[in-house]
């Protein structure tokens, strides 16, 4: 182990140890990573030290809800610590700014945007902000409960996609071997609430399948309007969280759902990619992510055909890169 890794463990499990209210947010439209990094630490934390006060902030996701409930940020945040998991940027935190708190931890996986607290952790290597309190909380003093150990183990498969993506690696798997040895979890159950969908998400999985439009250089890309979303009954949160069941298409190395959600005026944007890094466009056009996985919410339908534009001359240069 590094000497930064076991300063940062001690650091953070030092602040956590002397706060006695803690606030805890992640990025908004939190996905199974944001969810169970967040509402796990709270679970390790109280498990841990019971008189602690914990609140869990942000906007829920009904999809997710069998994860854990969420709070209402406290009426007073003076004298708190604020960690926030799962987010690069102060822009995307929900429920509070991190700016307004002194006292504040960083556990991201995101490649480096901004810093944004006192103290941060920042490991793009990691698989997903899940793996990393699951790391801390093995090499600190905190112990893992099954109820602590199913919010991680969900968020951890969430973002390797039960670990068929690239940023899997030999420290994931050695510390989720670790995690069912201690805590037994039930992963068919978890399974079964994570990938269980109505049918009526599996037809209109059928539909996206159907609209995909292909460019010559392999960017495949939907924009599904309101008025689609209320004919097949579903919400703006569906496409983005079917975006991985294309993964494995021969035609499209790169894929874009560009959904419009009326509640915000806007779209929100979902990215893949099979090789080519799309997080520099995703980042060009107000957003970011990983290499592979990255997202934005744009105004217009014009600003979505000039990231697809982009995305598409990013696709050609990589074509082009390897058959040289």
């Amino acid at each position: 182990m590094n000497l930064f890794k076991k300063n940062i463990y001690k650091k953070i499990y030092q602040k956590i140890k002397k706060a006695d209210t803690i606030i805890i947010a992640r990025h908004v439209g939190p996905d199974p990573d944001a969810l169970g990094s967040s509402l796990g630490l709270k679970q390790i934390i109280l498990d841990n030290f019971p008189n602690k006060k914990v609140y869990v902030i942000g906007a829920p996701a009904a999809k997710f809800k069998f994860i854990g409930e969420l709070d209402k940020l406290p009426d007073s945040i003076e004298n708190t610590l604020l960690i926030v998991t799962d987010t690069p940027d102060h822009r995307r935190v929900d429920g509070i700014d991190p700016r307004r708190i002194s006292n504040s931890i960083k556990i991201d996986h995101h490649p480096f945007v901004e810093a944004m607290c006192s103290l941060e952790w920042i490991d793009d290597k990691s698989s997903s902000a899940s793996q990393m309190i699951l790391e801390l909380a093995f090499n600190t003093k905190l112990k893992l409960t099954k109820s602590s150990a199913e919010k991680l183990y969900i968020g951890l498969i969430a973002d390797t996609n039960r670990f068929m993506f690239s940023y899997t690696n030999a420290k994931t798997f050695a510390l989720v071997s670790k995690l069912l040895k201690q805590t037994d979890i039930d992963i068919t159950k978890i399974y079964n609430e994570l990938y269980l969908r109505p049918f009526k998400e599996i037809k209109f999985q059928g539909y996206m399948a159907q609209n995909y439009q292909i460019t010559e250089n392999k960017v495949g890309y939907l924009i599904i309007n309101d008025e689609t979303l209320k004919t097949h009954n579903v919400d703006a949160a569906t496409p983005g969280n079917m975006i991985n069941s294309f993964n494995h298409i021969n035609e499209m190395l790169v894929w874009v759902t560009a959904t419009e959600d009326k509640e915000l005026g806007s779209f929100r944007i979902s990215i893949r990619s099979r090789g080519p890094i799309i997080n520099e466009v995703a980042a060009a056009h107000g957003g970011g992510g990983h290499k592979f996985a990255s997202g934005t919410r744009l105004k217009t339908q014009e600003e979505i055909y000039n990231l697809i534009k982009d995305l598409d001359e990013t696709t050609k240069n990589y074509i082009e890169k390897g058959s040289n």
